[in-house]
């Protein structure tokens, strides 16, 4: 009898087709593929080597870029949230990392600093969402203090993120691309507006860069009912793990801590070798769907640390060591999303380091 507890298994030639799907979509555009928090727990340096198709790599921190370069990761590298010291800057511009600059705080400390090369920047507008960019009465003055700039390569591109993309009857995309178009109509530039959602959904906002992160994973950045057109996107992580109990209990038993589910009749229950300290939601509710031998059963009682417990019913010929899929390639993740009050994004970062990761 083998047990395994919990493992990811990542498939690199399923993240390889969902990265040419993405390119069939946007053939004009150029790729900025998203790898912050550590590629959507699918690791960093990992999934950035199966890219090589990629024309550039967008990441939140200097250090996540920093990881990069030092595992011989030579593309361009955009820092999506700009630098946070202006001390960073000399890093940035021997490393050869390109940055978005979304305040007067940034473009001040450019200005200051002596640099040895220029180097590259995004100018982040705000058109709408509200969280990073500078004000669209400031896009004129920026531009031109940049252009000035001493420190800043001449080739600067023009970007915005979209709020809405994912709610097809919001009225809010499109008022951001069309002051977005607006703005930036008299300008040469490159320009980059489309995540995920819109890569799918918005090809008007798709320009000569888009930024996917969420699909180049395999996980939809749209609810079905809510697509246009169905795209192949194969999920990148399964993971997995093993039972390691079986118990027969009666009508009126209660599992796990607190109680919190009683049987309203005779059943067997397994217990799996995962739980919140591998990154399984602690707060999945009873009923959130787990595969075993082919089916789904559902999720009873309390998310341990180390344990969840099923119901795999009262006639069930399920063994311990048997094979359980927590979500993957047989069982969307956004399905454990919904039933954890949560999306897909948090259980795929979540995933802890005791997690075995397997490449296939």
């Amino acid at each position: 009898m083998v047990q395994f507890t919990a493992t990811a298994d990542i498939d690199l030639n399923a993240l390889r087709n969902n990265f040419t799907t993405i390119k069939a979509i946007t053939p004009e555009a150029k790729i900025l593929a998203v790898l912050k928090a550590n590629a959507y727990g699918h690791g960093l340096v990992r999934i950035a080597k199966a890219l090589c198709e990629a024309d550039a790599f967008g990441v939140a921190r200097i250090d996540e870029a920093l990881e990069l370069r030092d595992g011989g990761i030579i593309k361009p590298i955009v820092l999506l949230e700009g630098f946070f010291d202006p001390l960073d800057l000399p890093i940035i511009a021997v490393n050869n990392f390109q940055t978005v600059i979304h305040n007067i705080e940034q473009l001040q400390a450019i200005e200051q600093v002596t640099l040895a090369e220029p180097i590259h920047v995004w100018l982040k507008i705000d058109t709408g969402m509200h969280r990073l960019g500078i004000n669209p009465k400031q896009f004129s003055e920026f531009y031109q203090r940049l252009t000035a700039s001493k420190n800043v390569h001449s080739h600067i591109r023009l970007m915005s993120h979209l709020g809405c993309a994912d709610l097809l009857a919001s009225p809010q995309t499109s008022q951001q691309i069309e002051l977005f178009e607006q703005l930036t109509a008299g300008y040469s530039a490159e320009k980059s507006m489309a995540n995920s959602a819109a890569i799918l959904a918005w090809p008007q906002s798709h320009y000569q860069w888009v930024r996917p992160g969420l699909i180049l994973y395999g996980v939809p950045a749209l609810k079905p009912e809510q697509q246009r057109t169905t795209y192949p996107l194969d999920p990148v992580m399964t993971l997995h793990s093993s039972l390691i109990a079986i118990r027969d209990i009666k009508a009126g038993d209660s599992v796990g801590y607190g109680a919190a589910w009683t049987t309203p009749q005779d059943t067997r229950i397994g217990v799996i070798a995962i739980g919140y300290g591998d990154g399984y939601p602690r707060h999945a509710k009873n009923g959130c769907p787990v595969l075993i031998n082919g089916r789904l059963v559902p999720l009873i009682g309390r998310v341990s640390m180390d344990m969840i417990t099923v119901d795999l019913g009262e006639n069930a010929d399920d063994k311990v060591g048997d094979y359980v899929e927590l979500w993957g390639k047989n069982l969307p993740v956004s399905s454990i999303a919904k039933h954890s009050e949560t999306i897909p994004y948090e259980l795929l970062c979540n995933i802890t380091r005791r997690v075995k990761i397997d490449v296939i």
